[in-house]
């Protein structure tokens, strides 16, 4: 590597970083390099922690600021200049300068009140660098527009998350797999008991607490939220939303989803192809909301029924009226349905991520049941869907607003009819049935979101 001669300034950049310009000031008193940080919190295990940090790149725009993160090496203390010390961490990254690249250590500070936003210390200079004390920028000229392009979004390394799932069964497939594949990224994903999380709720400083303690700031949550704590469970996803958390499925998406009346409605108003349904509250309107649907056989479904419970099938006019009359001495709220005799017991989950079909299966019933759901002894097999399927269940996710989603459709003479959209899919037979990596896929779009956005530049007053 030829040697490099700096000036007392410099541009650099620290790619690892997501850090493309910075300028930095050489300063051969100081032993290590030292960069400007806040926000600093270490996350990770204790035996491979990782620290993730802010940066302000530019000095008195704090407007623009990307999130960084990196192995943490060691904590020192570091005394300054005026004689101050303090307890800094100490990360290593590259620096690059005029095309040529080596590893540095770095402390983490604040330095918010000086016009350099690095230090560049003797231990990242003695090897490769030359220096000019006298001149200024010796080496090629960056330049701070990198903040303002869309090319920084897909240059920006894939640096450690540290992800929630917000789960209450830690031990499923489904939570266990978002765990092993985001570590195996190198991210660091902790399972948060949804029921045990509660909030901080104000102007200013809005929190999410759990077991005692504020929760750290998190890259991203994936919601895994069961219908027994939908209402909860979406209070607690509104308020990571309110800190500004990216969160896969949003806390609107989900409700309206668990909700069967909420969500034939919002299918309704897209024009997305369902069931014929219909609702009353007055048990005087039993004939008339049967004639809505058509003649037995009728489906009657409690609204917030899940993994085929509170599902029934009428086979005749006297057995709907018997069903609805049980239903409403229970009080419960349902809905009633056509049903689609030529689905034969089956029905096609689509597992949608991002506003794409990633794969694709058919479920059968058990022997002698009208239900396609795994969980009441249903089998799955991958199942080849035909284009406007695949646009129907894309359209099913938009309408929700919902990042990851299972469509179940049913094949009807009239075309695909959405039978449920389901913001928690598991992920176990679908993985099974297709082969296909899932949750790498939704760790795809979690990167891809995560990653710095372009700043806009401030408007200058003429």
């Amino acid at each position: 590597m030829d040697k490099l001669t700096f000036g007392w300034e410099e541009w650099i950049a620290l790619p690892d970083l997501g850090l493309p310009a910075i300028k930095a000031k050489v300063d051969t008193g100081a032993r290590t390099s030292a960069l400007h940080a806040h926000d600093i919190e270490v996350f990770g295990p204790p035996a491979k922690p990782k620290v993730r940090f802010n940066v302000h790149p530019i000095a008195g725009r704090d407007d623009i600021s990307i999130t960084c993160s990196a192995p943490l090496i060691d904590r020192r203390e570091v005394t300054s200049s005026n004689g101050e010390s303090e307890q800094r961490f100490v990360i290593s990254t590259t620096l690059c300068v005029a095309g040529q690249s080596w590893p540095i250590d770095v402390t983490l500070t604040n330095r918010a009140g000086l016009s350099s936003r690095m230090l560049l210390g003797r231990q990242a200079l003695s090897e490769h660098i030359n220096i000019s004390a006298t001149e200024r920028r010796l080496q090629p000229d960056l330049n701070y527009d990198v903040y303002h392009t869309a090319a920084m979004r897909k240059t920006a390394p894939k640096r450690a998350l540290r992800i929630a799932v917000m789960s209450r069964e830690p031990n499923t497939y489904s939570t266990r797999r978002l765990v092993e594949v985001g570590e195996a990224r190198g991210h660091t994903v902790e399972v948060i008991d949804t029921a045990r999380c509660y909030m901080a709720i104000n102007q200013l400083a809005p929190e999410v607490h759990y077991d005692g303690k504020r929760l750290p700031r998190y890259d991203a949550v994936i919601p895994r939220i069961g219908a027994s704590i939908t209402p909860y469970g979406c209070a607690v996803i509104r308020q990571f939303e309110t800190i500004g958390t990216y969160c896969v499925n949003g806390s609107a998406g989900i409700t309206a989803s668990r909700d069967k009346l909420h969500a034939h409605q919002v299918l309704a108003s897209k024009r997305i192809g369902m069931p014929t349904t219909a609702f009353a509250a007055s048990p005087k309107d039993t004939s008339n909301l049967m004639a809505l649907v058509g003649t037995a056989p009728l489906i009657v479904k409690l609204l917030e029924s899940t993994q085929g419970k509170g599902v029934v099938l009428a086979e005749t006019k006297k057995a709907a009226e018997s069903v609805i009359d049980a239903f409403r001495g229970l009080k419960a709220n349902f809905l009633v349905q056509d049903f689609v005799k030529e689905a034969a017991g089956e029905d096609v989950r689509c597992l949608v991520i991002a506003g794409k079909v990633v794969a694709s299966m058919k479920r059968t019933g058990a022997e002698g049941d009208f239900r396609s759901n795994l969980h009441r002894g249903g089998s799955a097999k991958v199942v080849r869907i035909s284009k406007i399927e695949r646009d129907t269940a894309v359209r099913a996710a938009r309408a929700f607003g919902l990042g990851m989603v299972g469509v179940d459709l049913l094949r009807s003479d009239a075309g695909p009819k959405v039978l449920e959209v389901n913001s928690s899919p598991g992920f176990e037979g679908i993985e099974k049935a297709s082969g296909k990596d899932i949750v790498g896929k939704l760790y795809d779009e979690v990167e891809a979101r995560v990653k710095p956005q372009p700043s806009r530049r401030r408007k200058t007053s003429a």
